[in-house]
């Protein structure tokens, strides 16, 4: 009962910017932690940012500085400004949303679709 949708994905030359957007939807009753992974082609997937409900975030020291994650939380979505882009940040990215899908339930992480974000030099 629970989809996350993905978007904002693309080619875009080195320096250049994109914004993802996780929007989650369906039936639950109370999302906690949002972030966002990235997998490079051969490699594991790796954990890029994070975000709590009160609005701590935490970030890979290979993106400190230059992406931010944000979070609107009326409207269930978690979005990755992603500025001055280089091209080791090729990957799928993905988010990850930890969400209670009812009040008894325990927490437990979805994962969108993935998006695929490609950097050219």
């Amino acid at each position: 009962q629970v989809q996350l949708v993905e978007s904002g994905g693309g080619l875009v030359q080195a320096g250049g910017s994109l914004r993802l957007s996780c929007a989650a939807s369906g039936s639950f009753y109370r999302i906690n932690a949002m972030g966002w992974y990235r997998q490079a082609a051969g490699k594991q997937r790796e954990l890029v940012a994070t975000i709590i409900s009160g609005g701590i975030t935490n970030y890979a020291d290979s993106v400190k500085g230059r992406f931010t994650i944000s979070r609107d939380n009326a409207k269930n979505t978690v979005y990755l400004q992603m500025n001055s882009l280089k091209p080791e940040d090729t990957a799928i990215y993905y988010c990850n949303v930890n969400i209670k899908l009812t009040f008894t339930s325990s927490y437990q992480g979805y994962w969108g679709q993935g998006t695929q974000v490609t950097v050219s030099s």
